[in-house]
């Protein structure tokens, strides 16, 4: 052929697109247009030249895009052209482990059907395999320690591939073509079943899983290593097993998420939407919150009082295995309260020890721990409350580039975040920053990063609070530092998510944070952009009595505002409150008058608490916002929807939203007898009503009629529907979290913008 006829086009994609069956993708569709060249991986992602007629070209660019791997993602296809070779053939090439380290990495993904019907085939060599998987399933980010994602990055380098295996692996035809955790029953990974002591339980090899299921059945806690970590297991339908594991994991009142062996499982206890079907059956397999169903029967003790579960799907080989399909097992995270998650054998067996009664491990080293993810559905599109296990390390995109950003993250529901360029990766859920553990695996996971990304930060970006220890790690590094207010963070996430950097209203609601004038925030109202802010209204400070206890002992108060608003009278009244006040209620009320050790708070999350102590709904927490949540679900189980009670907002340098009006109108309810469950419901809707209220007077004086929520007090999915209705029906433009969670989760994120755009 003439040179006219025929181009030659070097083709550069990047997103995730290593570990995907991207090369294969590739190659299969060059054969099938009659093309030649050449594909491979390297640390910016995959490198082609195709050549051939010109037509035929342009099409395998639009295929490129148009029927990748289903656990791709193309950002971006870059062409050039390259002289005419006449080559004869299309090769698959050896990865390039030169040029700069840019390439994407696939999050661990739930086993596919073509996987789970030959686990489950008697007659397919990986029957019963527990660690089948392909190019289009399984680990990818739990086991991998540097890139290019080649077998020898790996925690499965150990394992030296049979003759089947590498035959498979080798081929570019077959679904496993350089599927690196690739595996068999011959040379692949294997599980046991250990008793406390780390020793084999007796007649267990045969079947470890039949074992496993019997001692489940037995009412037993097993503690089983799976993909990113230790899940601690029981059967849910036995009250006794799940109080049993409770206690021992010292988790009083917060629910657990159970994992049902098929979909049909889920219908019998709970209802489930056609959206909230299609995120549980997604390749990412979240936990995703349900509301129960009327039939309903699963042990109390799973989520006490609460008209939601947390639920998930098999996501993983072992699953499969363990459970049949009508099994509902609890299904939580291998840890006591306020610790990472185990996921090293040996670590597992210390900790983990006075908790399970078994253990099923394997031989496969996890190299980063990862927790699994949970969702809500609002209005059919997925809002996140914890990310991880299927998203991360999936970047989310910017809007512009960045120089690199290290965001440090808060201090609660932790997670970091590192730029590169356009590129945000927002690590995996860490946790709590209250213990060494934690703190460990949190610089731990920084460094593999940085290795991962090929990032050295140039900037750390912390949160103004100078107890934090993620603040600490920031300014111990020898690179600039920008300190980012806590709420601006959060609003800022939210404008990263949408790929907006224009001013708009920000209202950002959680529970602490530090503020610019030396006292804790949380109740705020601003002009945000993703580099400034201004504060232009804030709820009424209140003092927090006793400091961090007024948190864990939310009737300090209540007790304060009701001596604030009629002194010792209230102790005449036949309320609920007032008959379990303890006998320290007047030296702590005493002393938040003298302003001893009562630091002020504009806190809407501590509204929520005040709520909840003056209705008797709950007086001191166990976990972190319990009181909130409680009053949400007391809200829910009223029949009445409550109504609008007096609030008062005031007008001096900023709007200040006052709420002791509402809460003098809760204590006239509750000497009339009113329903603790009518005054919630009265609470949620005055504070929707509230906040609609300011961000109305705010657009009046600003003009903007835009507005970002963000802030743990959103993770409250009835304020946020009741909110951005009466948003929208005033013609407002809302935007909320789709990516990454409206909690301190998804605050690195908004550090990291506001960093970057500070620096530019």
């Amino acid at each position: 052929m003439e040179d006219r006829n025929v181009q030659r086009q070097h083709v550069l994609v990047t997103g995730i697109v290593q570990g995907v069956g991207f090369r294969p993708f590739v190659y299969h569709t060059a054969e099938k247009l009659g093309l030649f060249g050449w594909v491979r991986n390297d640390a910016g992602g995959v490198q082609i030249e195709v050549e051939g007629p010109p037509d035929s070209v342009a099409e395998f660019i639009r295929r490129l895009r148009t029927e990748a791997p289903p656990l791709s993602r193309v950002d971006e296809i870059t062409l050039s052209s390259c002289p005419v070779q006449g080559s004869e053939t299309f090769q698959i090439r050896h990865s390039d482990n030169l040029a700069a380290r840019t390439a994407l990495l696939s999050p661990d993904m739930a086993t596919c059907p073509d996987c789970r019907r030959e686990l489950m085939a008697s007659n397919d060599r990986r029957f019963g395999y527990p660690f089948i998987n392909c190019t289009n399933c399984g680990p990818r980010y739990s086991i991998i320690k540097d890139i290019p994602y080649d077998r020898p990055y790996t925690t499965m380098a150990e394992f030296v591939m049979c003759p089947d295996c590498r035959q498979e692996f080798d081929h570019p035809g077959d679904r496993r073509f350089h599927a690196q955790p690739n595996a068999c029953a011959v040379c692949g990974p294997r599980y046991q079943l250990l008793d406390r002591q780390g020793r084999i339980i007796p007649g267990s090899d045969a079947d470890v899983f039949a074992a496993a299921r019997r001692l489940i059945a037995d009412g037993a806690v097993i503690a089983i290593k799976g993909i990113g970590g230790f899940h601690l297991a029981c059967d849910a339908y036995n009250g006794q097993a799940v109080q049993k594991l409770r206690e021992r994991k010292t988790r009083e009142d917060k629910p657990f998420a159970v994992l049902c062996g098929s979909v049909d499982a889920v219908r019998k206890h709970c209802v489930m939407k056609a959206s909230e079907q299609e995120v549980l059956t997604s390749k990412e397999r979240p936990i995703v919150l349900l509301a129960k169903g009327p039939d309903y029967s699963l042990a109390q003790s799973i989520a006490p009082g609460n008209p939601f579960v947390g639920v998930m799907l098999p996501y993983a080989p072992p699953h499969w295995l363990l459970l049949k399909p009508e099994d509902i097992w609890v299904m939580t995270s291998g840890n006591t309260s306020d610790e990472p998650i185990a996921y090293e054998d040996q670590d597992a067996l210390e900790r983990l020890a006075g908790i399970a009664d078994a253990f099923l491990v394997h031989n496969r080293v996890i190299h980063r721990p990862v927790d699994d993810s949970v969702v809500r559905l609002f209005r059919d599109e997925i809002y996140p409350l914890r990310r991880s296990r299927g998203y991360v390390p999936a970047p989310v995109s910017l809007a512009v580039s960045y120089p690199p950003v290290l965001a440090c993250g808060g201090e609660l529901k932790n997670a970091f975040c590192l730029t590169r360029g356009r590129q945000a990766f927002m690590s995996s859920h860490i946790g709590d920053l209250e213990n060494m553990s934690t703190y460990q695996t949190y610089t731990d996971t920084i460094e593999h990063f940085q290795r991962l990304f090929a990032v050295r930060p140039e900037i750390a970006a912390y949160d103004l609070h100078p107890d934090y220890l993620a603040t600490r790690y920031a300014q111990s590094l020898s690179i600039e530092k920008i300190g980012v207010q806590h709420h601006h963070a959060h609003i800022a996430s939210v404008l990263a998510e949408h790929g907006i950097n224009r001013q708009v209203i920000g209202v950002a609601l959680d529970g602490t944070g530090f503020g610019t004038d030396g006292h804790l925030w949380g109740g705020e109202f601003m002009l945000a952009d993703c580099r400034d802010f201004t504060r232009v209204g804030h709820c009424r400070y209140l003092p927090l009595p006793g400091g961090a206890k007024a948190i864990k002992e939310p009737w300090r108060l209540a007790a304060t505002m009701l001596y604030h608003l009629y002194g010792r009278e209230f102790l005449t009244w036949d309320i609920p409150f007032v008959h379990s006040l303890p006998p320290e209620w007047e030296l702590v009320v005493q002393a938040s008058a003298k302003g001893i050790n009562s630091p002020l708070s504009s806190s809407a999350g501590r509204l929520f608490d005040l709520a909840a102590a003056l209705t008797g709904i709950r007086g001191s927490i166990h976990y972190e916002g319990q009181a909130a949540v409680e009053l949400e679900l007391a809200a829910l189980r009223s029949a009445d929807p409550g109504k609008i009670l007096p609030y008062d907002i005031q007008t001096a340098d900023m709007l200040l939203l006052d709420f002791a009006p509402v809460f003098a109108a809760m204590a006239f309810g509750l000497r009339r007898k009113a329903a603790p469950e009518l005054l919630a419901a009265s609470f949620q809707r005055t504070m929707a009503a509230a906040v609609a209220d300011m961000v109305r007077r705010i657009a009046l004086q600003s003009g903007l009629r835009e507005v970002a929520l963000s802030g743990g007090v959103f993770q409250n999915g009835t304020l946020l529907a009741e909110l951005f209705t009466i948003l929208e029906k005033s013609n407002f433009t809302v935007y909320i979290h789709r990516q990454v969670p409206p909690n301190d989760g998804g605050l690195a994120l908004g550090q990291a913008v506001i960093a970057g755009e500070r620096s530019r």
